[in-house]
């Protein structure tokens, strides 16, 4: 275990954790104002409306899966009777069709940011450089489940065995990087990307997935008025 593999699956996660949690507290306490989408609809809709939830949806359907891949035990899933090949079946291809379509919406929404011009106006160097992380964390992650598990063994690299209990043990604080001594250069790649991508996430516009509209659905309506009738209102009170 060299110095530099200490560092990429011990030292380097626990700062990207870091910065990911203290840039989130900063950016809230003092960027609220900045805590947005910086929404572009009013420059160009119609390519939006068809990218946007398709990329939305096939994330997340993405992280769901890492959540379950990494988070959750494989002794669990054997205990609760779903098969090796259950899983398998699911995580390779039920993940890649998600992989695809979080792929094709994020290629609209890169076609719609770069080449449409009233959009690319308006796009910011810190956009282009979350678009560039963002791309080339799903890319490697996409290519990464592709070829070892659709095209690669039969049975597919079994990550549970490696990179889950890597993950689990960092966050734990009893790190293990031995357990990716062996993993496929791709998946490492896709994981190296993917903390950078944290780094850089309370700095950008990606801060807005922790803006969910939770209260929506159970908000009271608003009423909309003209200001003919408002007038109205306001002579007969007279």
């Amino acid at each position: 275990m060299t110095s530099l593999d200490t560092f990429l699956w011990v030292a380097f996660p626990w700062l990207a954790l870091a910065v990911f949690i203290i840039g989130s507290i900063w950016r809230w306490r003092y960027d609220q104002f900045g805590w947005t989408t910086k929404s572009s609809q009013i420059y160009e809709s119609k390519l939006l409306r068809l990218s946007s939830p398709v990329f939305h949806y096939g994330m997340l359907g993405v992280i769901v899966g890492h959540v379950v891949g990494l988070a959750i035990p494989k002794s669990w899933t054997l205990a609760l009777g779903i098969s090796e090949a259950a899983y398998h079946f699911v995580a390779a291809y039920i993940g890649t069709l998600f992989g695809i379509a979080a792929v094709l919406g994020l290629l609209g929404l890169l076609y719609r940011r770069f080449v449409v011009k009233t959009v690319h106006l308006a796009t910011s160097i810190g956009d282009k450089i979350m678009y560039l992380l963002l791309g080339v964390a799903i890319l490697l992650g996409f290519f990464a489940t592709v070829s070892t598990q659709i095209f690669g063994d039969s049975h597919g690299y079994d990550y549970r065995e490696t990179i889950s209990p890597w993950f689990r043990s960092v966050f734990a604080f009893q790190p293990q990087p031995e357990l990716m001594a062996d993993v496929p250069l791709a998946f490492k790649l896709h994981i190296i990307a993917g903390l950078i991508l944290f780094i850089a996430w309370p700095f950008t516009r990606l801060v807005h997935v922790f803006s969910a509209p939770v209260g929506y659905a159970t908000r009271p309506y608003v009423v909309y008025r003209s200001r003919e009738a408002t007038m109205e209102d306001h002579q007969r009170a007279g």
